[in-house]
This record gives C-alpha cells, sequence and structure tokens, in this order.
C-alpha cells in the first residue's frame, strides 16, 4: 500500500515534466538555432575552420628552422680493398691491395637546416591565410543556406498543419449541414437521397484525414532531418506561425556586397591568384643555411665505448654551409602550371559574372512574388469570408425550400476550397519573403 502511494506521488509531481517533455512548441528562431548547432553541414563549415588553422601553422613550420638527430651503426663483413702503387708502400715496380676502414662504424650527428629565401613558402604562408578566409566565408554561407532550408520546410510543416485544421473545420460544417439535412428529413421535409449524399460528402471528407496527417508527419520529419534533430523527437509549432511581417520596398538597385555568395567566389578568385603565384615561385631560386655537428666511431668491436683497449676509436666532426639551387629549365612544367592557374582564374571570374546576374534576377523575382503574394492573400481573405456568408445564406435557404441539396454541397466544396487557397497563399507568401530576405543579404533577420 505504501509503494503505491509513493507511486501516486511521483506521477502527480513528475507528470507535468513528462507532458512537457512529449512535444515542444518550437518557434522559427528556435529551429534555426538548433539547427545552426547540430546539423551535420554547421558542424563540418566549423571544423573546416579549425583545419585551416591548423595548415596556417603547418606552413608557418617551413619558416621555421628545422632541428634533427640522425645515428646509424654499420657493420662491414667484408671490407674493400684498394689496389695503391708499390713505391708508396716502399715495393716499387708492384701493386699492393690495402684494405681500408673498419669493420664497425657509427656516428651520431645533429643538423639544423633554415630557409633564407624560398618564394614558394613565403606565398605559401600568404595562401593559407587567404584560406582560412575562405572558410569563414564558406561558414557564413552554410549557415545562410541552413537558414533558407529549416525556414521553408518550416513553413511547408506549418502548410500542413493548417491543412489538417482546416479539414476539421470543414468536417464540422459538414456535420451541421449533414443534421440540417437529417432534420428535415426526419419531419418528411426532405428526401432520403438528400441524406444519403450529405453523407457521402461527409464520408470523403474524413477518408482525407489519414493522407492530411501522414502528409504532415513526413513534413515534421524533413525538417527535424535538416535541423539535425532526432527524427523520434515530438515537436509542434505555434499558431501564428504565418504572420506577415515584412513589406516589399522598391528599390531602383541593390548593393550586392552583402550577399557572401559573391564574397566566397571573390575568394576563391583570390585563391586561385595564389595558386598561380605559387607556380611562378618555382622560378625562383632558393637558398638555405646548413650547420651539422656529430661524432663518428669505428673499429673492430661495436664502436659503444672509446679507447685503444676497446679497439674502438671516436672523433667530432662538424660542417656548415649555404645550399643555392637555381631553376634553369624544367621542360616547361612550371609555364604549364601557370596558364593552367590563369584559365581558372577566367572560369571563376565568368562564373562570379554569372552570379552576380542571377542574384539581381533572384531579387526582382522574389519582389515580384512577394507583392504579388500579398494581393493574392488580400483577396483570398476576402473570397474566404464570402464563401462562409454563401453557405450560411444556401443553409438557410435550404430550410426554407428555396435551395437544393446540391447548393449546400457546392457550397461547403467552395468553402473548404477558399480555405485551402488561402493557406496555399500564405505558403508562397512566407517563401517568398524568404526568398526576398535572401536576395539583400538579410536572411539572418528571418524569424
Amino acid at each position: 500500500m505504501k509503494n503505491k502511494i509513493c507511486l501516486i506521488l511521483f506521477w502527480v509531481i513528475f507528470s507535468d515534466v513528462f507532458t512537457a517533455q512529449e512535444k515542444h512548441i518550437m518557434s522559427l528562431e528556435e529551429a534555426i538555432r538548433y539547427a545552426l548547432t547540430y546539423k551535420a553541414d554547421a558542424l563540418k563549415a566549423g571544423l573546416n575552420i579549425e583545419k585551416s588553422a591548423i595548415q596556417i601553422k603547418e606552413v608557418r613550420a617551413n619558416v621555421y628552422p628545422r632541428i634533427e638527430v640522425v645515428g646509424n651503426t654499420t657493420y662491414n663483413p667484408l671490407l674493400q680493398k684498394t689496389l695503391l702503387p708499390g713505391e708508396v708502400m716502399g715495393k716499387p715496380g708492384i701493386t699492393v691491395p690495402v684494405t681500408f676502414g673498419q669493420k664497425w662504424t657509427s656516428n651520431m650527428s645533429a643538423r639544423l637546416t633554415q630557409v633564407i629565401f624560398n618564394q614558394s613558402v613565403f606565398v605559401g604562408l600568404k595562401a593559407a591565410k587567404s584560406s582560412r578566409e575562405f572558410y569563414l566565408l564558406n561558414k557564413e554561407l552554410t549557415d545562410q543556406q541552413i537558414i533558407e532550408k529549416v525556414s521553408i520546410t518550416y513553413y511547408k510543416v506549418y502548410k500542413s498543419k493548417q491543412m489538417l485544421e482546416n479539414l476539421y473545420s470543414n468536417l464540422e460544417i459538414s456535420q451541421k449541414s449533414m443534421n440540417i439535412v437529417k432534420g428535415l428529413y426526419d419531419a418528411g421535409l426532405a428526401k432520403r437521397i438528400d441524406y444519403d449524399r450529405s453523407l457521402v460528402g461527409f464520408n470523403n471528407l474524413k477518408a482525407t484525414e489519414r493522407q492530411l496527417i501522414n502528409a504532415r508527419d513526413i513534413n515534421e520529419n524533413t525538417l527535424k532531418f535538416i535541423m539535425g534533430m532526432p527524427i523520434n523527437t515530438k515537436i509542434d509549432l505555434p499558431d501564428d506561425t504565418f504572420s506577415s511581417s515584412i513589406l516589399p520596398v522598391v528599390q531602383d538597385s541593390i548593393s550586392q556586397h552583402n550577399r557572401t555568395e559573391l564574397r566566397v567566389l571573390a575568394k576563391q578568385i583570390e585563391l586561385l591568384e595564389w595558386q598561380k603565384k605559387s607556380s611562378e615561385a618555382e622560378y625562383y631560386p632558393t637558398l638555405s643555411f646548413t650547420a651539422n655537428y656529430g661524432w663518428y666511431g669505428q673499429g673492430r668491436n661495436i664502436p659503444l665505448w672509446n679507447g685503444s683497449s676497446n679497439a674502438v676509436s671516436w672523433s667530432s666532426f662538424a660542417a656548415v654551409g649555404l645550399n643555392l639551387n637555381i631553376p634553369i629549365f624544367t621542360g616547361f612544367a612550371t609555364k604549364s602550371k601557370v596558364e593552367k592557374s590563369a584559365i581558372e582564374i577566367e572560369l571563376a571570374k565568368a562564373e562570379l559574372k554569372d552570379t552576380k546576374l542571377a542574384l539581381d534576377l533572384e531579387y526582382e523575382n522574389s519582389l515580384s512574388s512577394l507583392q504579388n503574394s500579398l494581393i493574392t492573400i488580400t483577396n483570398q481573405e476576402k473570397n474566404l469570408m464570402l464563401a462562409q456568408k454563401v453557405l450560411e445564406d444556401t443553409q438557410n435557404n435550404y430550410r426554407y425550400g428555396l435551395a437544393t441539396l446540391n447548393d449546400i454541397l457546392i457550397a461547403e466544396k467552395d468553402l473548404a476550397a477558399a480555405k485551402n487557397d488561402l493557406t496555399e497563399a500564405r505558403l508562397d507568401y512566407k517563401i517568398a519573403e524568404i526568398e526576398y530576405l535572401k536576395s539583400q543579404g538579410k536572411i539572418d533577420q528571418i524569424k
């Protein structure tokens, strides 16, 4: 008994929490924020920025001095013999074979290398910094693309939800008309076929309920995928999602400098120019400084210890030098790389020019779509009010025998179409609103 009471108390205290976890009311702003945090595309764009910072360090490492320690031990089971003139050995007239070297040799040395001049390294360092700037811009563009996808899909979810609500409203109206017909039929003022026809119309509406529920669920799952949210998470949308918040402002021209697409393309051209300079750097000579210091041991035994008693002798050595490399002829390989880079730059410039035209077209089309959508919404709102009035008048006339059942069914169908047309117009408006903000480089202002 005591355990049952505890369970009841536990359920009373935490039932509200469990209920809240079943379905979360998510605004568009929350959906966008979630997607920018958890969507794989956003995460990958952020990782590319981190990778670019590491690439800069990697290129910068070529400017720093390199220090390394190397060593080896070698056993020579057969030593090579060299023939020397006998006069050297006090045996004129003959050649004497002489063995050089020892069975065991070891060396240990420390080496320092410092680049003094290498045009490729200097160009690569500047290119790496531009590459990081490119990834920063690409992250910004990726975020904007995510915002656009989430926003459009979010409103599609709302559309499917509104369509379902329209259906329930139409079912209620159809039920009301059916009750009117049944009352008249029961009173002997209507035919049985009239009641059957009204029932068929009601059942036809009911049959579309499952289709609209499936469409809503599919759109919700698509939205959660675009957001990077687990598919089994329960979400819902607030009721005021479709409110109009932006009025179009006609402008003679727009400034495109805010468009991230153009800044990304411009940065790509800059990277291609650095690539060309990197190829041209192969024409330049390179100069580096080297210093080497070490020990060399040899003897009949493994040179672990020094001393004549161990038959081993160790000695130190050192070297300092400059290494100069002047390219003279590379078989036109460098020339081909430079020409290839120049063509890639021209291709990128052509793409930039075409993108500018496309963005101008996008702005003009989005402006027209937004204006037309506002006009359509106003007309559809008036049409909906008129359809509701026509249905009410037709139902009243039917009671007094001034209208047929067919008139009621047609009025109900017109009302249902008016509701759905208004929902479609509002969706078209919100999509046009997204495109309009995007065309002005202000897509992050979507709420």
